[in-house]
């Protein structure tokens, strides 16, 4: 029985403290000396003495802006997000019909969505070694199918081509993603009242009709979610590209975190210019995220939200 007079709430604060702790210490802390030395000279391996840039605070922003390199990493980030998002959203959307349809009655899902899910719990790492070996030169499986299929007379370097290389990539974080989208889309459909669905069978809806009236409305939210955070994923991708072709070849998979990482720690140690570039796509996110939430938005909910705020003022002001 719950007792009188005891205030059971500070037990939550209690349980909270430790990620509180552990998000000022290892988050909180960062990101404030992150943006602190944007603004300084700091560089140098083991500095710690550093100042204001004097007349022009902004400099390392202006420097970063102004570098070819850094476009480059942009665009890239950009091209090889779309590619690999794009077919990643529509099979993960595909899978989830195909799994939540109650009239396909398939048997051993929980096997297929282990084995859909598996490579998103693989190592960045081994992955990378994988792929390297499947696409190696001159030897390996990939080129051993296409010489033998005839679709080229020698082996093929793909890693030194660029269109392949960003294609292989985008592949790489296509496959390792569509799995965990698919999980957080199929929550979402569980999510939904069945009467829906039964109502939407009862007056003869199909299958296609269904999904994307019923469905895909009803799963806004969970796209806003899903289309953020693999936004804010693609444009932090770094293991990948680093581990499997270093940014290479001829700067086609640099994305914007192999960027950072180079000016921060790749020979240079130019700390006050990787944090000015970290800053910069800290706010490309923040601006990105903004208009895919105003793009999403529930315009109804809007709609009457904002007739509720006119009537409010308009009693006040007879009120007054």
């Amino acid at each position: 029985m719950r007792r009188k007079n005891i205030n059971y709430s500070k037990y939550g604060y209690i349980f909270c403290m430790p990620f509180v702790l552990a998000f000022l210490v290892f988050s909180l802390y960062p990101i404030l000396y992150t943006m602190i030395i944007g603004f300084t000279d700091l560089r140098g391996l083991g500095k710690t003495n550093f100042r204001i840039l004097e007349g022009n605070p902004f400099a390392n922003f202006q420097v970063i802006l102004q570098n070819p390199s850094f476009i480059t990493s942009l665009q890239n980030t950009a091209l090889i997000w779309i590619i690999n998002f794009i077919p990643q959203i529509a099979l993960s959307l595909l899978l989830t019909a195909w799994f939540t349809n109650p009239l396909l009655k398939i048997k051993g899902q929980g096997a297929f969505k282990i084995m859909l899910y598996m490579p998103n719990i693989i190592t960045a790492a081994t992955i990378a070694i994988l792929f390297n070996s499947l696409f190696a030169y001159p030897m390996s499986p990939v080129n051993y199918l296409a010489v033998k299929l005839g679709f080229t007379a020698d082996p093929v370097n793909f890693l030194l081509q660029k269109w392949t290389a960003r294609g292989i990539v985008s592949f790489i974080q296509f496959w390792m993603w569509y799995g965990s989208t698919m999980i957080v889309l199929i929550a979402g459909v569980l999510g939904i009242s069945p009467a829906i669905f039964e109502a939407a069978a009862i007056d003869g809806a199909s299958n296609i009709q269904t999904f994307f009236r019923i469905t895909l409305p009803s799963l806004r939210t969970i796209l806003l979610y899903t289309i953020i955070t693999s936004m804010i994923g693609g444009l932090q991708m770094f293991d990948i590209p680093k581990l499997f072709l270093n940014g290479g070849p001829d700067n086609a998979t640099l994305t914007t975190s192999v960027f950072i990482y180079n000016q921060a720690f790749s020979g240079s140690y130019l700390y006050n210019r990787a944090s000015a570039a970290s800053m910069i796509m800290f706010i490309i996110i923040g601006v990105l995220s903004a208009i895919l939430f105003y793009i999403m938005r529930d315009k109804d909910a809007a709609k009457m939200k904002k007739e509720q705020k006119n009537l409010l003022k308009a009693v006040r002001r007879q009120a007054a």
